[in-house]
């Protein structure tokens, strides 16, 4: 299109395309942050996956079968995942006598995970997935394939809450006072 018409439509579409954000994102917000139930391939798949350590080491994830388990997919070019990632372990710390386990699956290469790990404090594992963990995230219950995302799994499998962006401390004590409690 062209002359006076252009600028309105593309104001027109450019509200469109506001409104659909906008109406995806309060979407969005209502599905995360509470559990759910996961589908029991998803559950499998989970516990069935060996991902490396930034060492190298293979660590099956089948280790933490039965515990209170904190999943933060993340990836060493996101800035809010690494923003997040002091508070995951002051969170790992507070909790670890009370049989939570945090881990991070970097959707990243080894190489960027490895020299992340060496210059930053963060003691609770750290998996390599490289792209192919962005399967995993879905499954997961993030459609959306976007980082950071976090999921708390309970005991059995169950998917006690999910969070997508930047999850909160507070927000995530919650989560796992809440679960301690019954359990």
């Amino acid at each position: 299109m062209t002359g006076t018409r252009s600028p309105w439509l593309r104001r027109g579409l450019v509200a469109l395309v506001l409104a659909s954000a906008l109406g995806a994102g309060i979407g969005l917000r209502w599905a995360l942050g509470r559990g759910g139930t996961l589908p029991a391939e998803a559950i499998a798949a989970l516990y069935g996956t060996s991902l490396p350590d930034a060492a190298g080491a293979p660590q099956s994830l089948a280790q933490y079968r039965g515990k209170l388990l904190v999943v933060n997919f993340w990836a060493t070019w996101c800035a809010p995942c690494i923003g997040e990632m002091p508070d995951l372990q002051k969170i790992q710390d507070e909790y670890a006598a009370r049989g939570v386990n945090t881990v991070g699956i970097a959707i990243d290469r080894a190489d960027a995970v490895r020299d992340f790990q060496q210059h930053n404090a963060i003691r609770y594992p750290l998996l390599v997935a490289g792209l192919g963990g962005s399967e995993l995230l879905r499954m997961l219950g993030n459609d959306q394939g976007a980082l950071p995302y976090t999921a708390v799994l309970g005991p059995a499998g169950e998917l006690v809450a999910q969070h997508l962006g930047a999850v909160s401390p507070d927000e995530l004590r919650h989560w796992l006072d809440s679960q301690l409690k019954h359990s």
